[in-house]
């Protein structure tokens, strides 16, 4: 599976914001997802590694997960081409909001 269609799943995308933060057991992400089995994690965290988004290593017992910095530096970079999209965007948002915080006022 690719980078992209790896983060397309809102629960792969929650696994990566709780990685950011920290490294994190593959015990602790089950224990973050009580709503989906432990099989149905590992299973999001093998494509995960196999996408090339987070990296494995054992420690004693533990499967220890943490972010793959190349990998997502390759998601970054594609998106980065549509960046400037974005600041036009929240520029007329702002100008937007100001205009309408001065009618308020008068």
């Amino acid at each position: 599976m690719d980078k992209f269609s790896a983060v397309a799943d809102p629960k792969r995308r929650a696994m990566l914001d709780l990685l950011v933060k920290r490294e994190r057991s593959a015990g602790e992400l089950v224990s973050a997802f009580p709503d989906i089995s432990q099989p149905a994690v590992s299973k999001h965290l093998r494509i995960l590694k196999d996408a090339g988004l987070v990296d494995m290593r054992v420690q004693a017992q533990q499967r220890i997960y943490t972010l793959q910095p190349k990998g997502l530096a390759e998601l970054d970079a594609w998106i980065a081409k549509y960046k400037v999209f974005w600041s036009d965007s929240l520029d007329a948002l702002e100008q937007h909001l100001s205009e309408k915080k001065r009618a308020k006022r008068k």
